[in-house]
């Protein structure tokens, strides 16, 4: 006869719905930290002091144009017109031979890139409106399709416009030819804004980030931490070198978390080597349905 145990169907129900409760929490909590990176060397990301001159050549356009005038512009021109209707996995396709300029860690395609972030979230156990943030998180360099004036207004790490540029921007020299360096108010420590007046209450440069923003803000059912990971993902000098103290308040204090969180995944999944989209594409387009509306206005 048999030794193996036995389990009655009431208990195997009992041990079933456990697993499903362990696997729910552990899908709930966002902010534990990264585990897909444990073992990697980071010393090899972000280095710009050994980037290519394309990636410097871009910086030096980016920081001489993103002026105050430009960024009013900039938000005139998306609240007066849409660029498209579209789904986002077909979004997502659009985005398949774009390159950044400003990236000096990878020259995969952006969808590789979009792939690569949202699958290191979901490996680590990561709730589905954190994945689906990952994997569309870059989807507003679609500007460079829509008529954007380079990959300068577009790409590359954001700042505060309408005050002093912080020394923690990188290359910050090349700020010497922006205009605004120069004017009386701009050029001081506040310049335009009051003090602790919030992140929601001042420019910053004008890209991917605000762009997609505020084309979702209002499409989506994504939390306030989602929006956030997608609004600041950029904003390196506030989330990684702390600039903007003197501005921030108690609400962007919280939302930090949750930029913080998501910088791993979109910094360190970055490798050459391609994902499967066909292998990838059920999954992530019905993740997609759970969070979006079938076509969205661009």
């Amino acid at each position: 006869m048999s030794n193996i145990p036995t389990q009655s169907g009431h208990e195997l129900y009992v041990t079933s719905d456990a697993i499903d409760e362990v696997n729910i929490i552990k899908g709930q909590i966002w902010n534990d930290k990264s585990e897909f990176d444990e073992s990697m060397d980071k010393s090899q990301f972000r280095d710009y002091d050994a980037a290519c001159d394309r990636v410097k050549k871009f910086y030096k356009e980016q920081h001489e144009k993103q002026t105050v005038a430009f960024n009013i512009k900039a938000r005139v021109d998306f609240k007066s017109r849409k660029r498209a209707r579209m789904g986002v996995w077909e979004a997502i396709e659009l985005l398949n031979t774009l390159i950044d300029e400003s990236d000096p860690d990878t020259s995969m395609s952006q969808i590789d890139h979009l792939l690569q972030t949202a699958e290191a979230i979901r490996r680590d156990g990561k709730p589905e409106w954190m994945q689906v943030t990952g994997l569309l998180h870059d989807l507003g360099k679609l500007l460079l399709l829509f008529g954007s004036e380079g990959q300068w207004d577009v790409v590359g790490d954001t700042f505060v416009v309408g005050c002093k540029f912080s020394d923690k921007i990188i290359y910050p020299e090349t700020f010497k030819s922006n205009p605004d360096s120069c004017d009386a108010v701009y050029s001081t420590k506040y310049g335009i804004y009051k003090p602790h007046c919030g992140l929601d209450n001042v420019m910053l440069s004008w890209g991917h980030d605000e762009y997609l923003y505020n084309v979702l803000k209002d499409q989506s059912s994504l939390p306030a931490e989602g929006l956030a990971m997608i609004r600041y993902h950029s904003f390196y000098p506030w989330h990684r070198e702390g600039a903007y103290s003197h501005l921030t308040n108690e609400k962007d204090e919280q939302i930090l978390e949750a930029v913080k969180a998501f910088n791993p995944y979109d910094l360190y999944s970055k490798c050459d080597e391609p994902c499967s989209i066909e292998q990838l594409r059920l999954y992530y387009q019905n993740l997609i349905t759970k969070f979006f509306p079938p076509v969205l206005d661009w």
